[in-house]
């Protein structure tokens, strides 16, 4: 992924030809990543309206609307891949309004654009990521950090749009599991286990036992596809990794136990027993 300083005004996405797989289709450089706005726990997110703990603010846009509308057509229409970072419901409803108008008439399944975070979007908004066919890109233990101090942040009915997995999927966008590491676990057993129970490590939310919203839960087999086959689709890379089928690379672990079927207080106990890349050990053995 190829960082873009907008506010530069060098737009090179014209001059830079994309790198798409070498031989061994080990390396590409076809994306890049621009920030529409900040961080939630930092008071940096977009927000239509003021912080509940701040009235003074409704946090802030990193880039002019202008800017987006102008350079996310430009890098789709030279082949490159585009990433916008996006947490605040304002900041996600302006991105998704650039995708929207970059998006008339293109083969999206060509292009694969992806919304990083798509952390609080308003339901409308969701319902367009879902038509538009842009990915969301969302990280599980987001959620389970962020739990303990969202009310205080958004209040008690704005937070119901926080981290919605379950809506996102319901509206058949195409969403992949992430941890955005190194501010979360690069564990991925964090995240699958974030995703299927909306708990703590130690089994607790605000909402008791069953999880933090739990009707915004992932099934495991949706978190599974979620960090596998659609992440793989979203990287432009599905012929080769993703699922284990004739014809893709032999790359998988061995765990210690079938995290489909163990409790889910079970999971975060799971151990990797061997790695295998290309088919061949390079961790542990089985």
């Amino acid at each position: 992924m190829t960082f873009f300083d907008a506010e530069s005004g060098n737009y090179w996405g014209n001059t830079t030809s994309p790198v798409i797989g070498n031989e061994d289709e080990r390396l590409s450089a076809r994306s890049v990543k621009i920030f529409a706005d900040g961080a939630l726990r930092t008071g940096g997110a977009a927000l239509y309206e003021p912080y509940a703990d701040n009235p003074t603010t409704n946090g802030f846009m990193r880039l002019d609307e202008e800017i987006l509308f102008k350079y996310i057509p430009w890098f789709l229409r030279d082949g490159w891949q585009v990433n916008v970072h996006a947490i605040g419901d304002r900041a996600n409803g302006v991105v998704i309004d650039a995708f929207e108008a970059s998006l008339k008439g293109a083969n999206v399944t060509a292009l694969r654009p992806r919304l990083e975070h798509a952390q609080i979007m308003t339901p409308s908004d969701v319902a367009r990521l879902g038509q538009l066919g842009v990915i969301a890109s969302v990280q599980p233990t987001h959620a389970i950090s962020d739990m303990w101090y969202a009310q205080d942040r958004l209040g008690p009915e704005r937070v119901k749009n926080l981290y919605a997995f379950r809506t996102i999927m319901d509206m058949r966008a195409r969403i992949t599991l992430g941890s955005d590491f190194p501010v979360e676990s690069m564990n991925p057993l964090s995240g699958f286990y974030a995703a299927v129970s909306r708990l703590s490590p130690d089994g607790k939310s605000p909402h008791g036992p069953g999880g933090w919203f739990p009707e915004q839960r992932l099934t495991r087999q949706e978190a599974l596809r979620g960090m596998t086959i659609d992440p793989a689709w979203a990287s432009f890379t599905e012929k080769y990794l993703g699922s284990l089928e004739p014809g893709k690379r032999a790359d998988f672990v061995v765990l210690s136990q079938d995290i489909m079927a163990v409790p889910v207080n079970e999971i975060l106990d799971t151990k990797v027993l061997a790695t295998v890349i290309d088919g061949k050990a390079v961790y542990g053995s089985f």
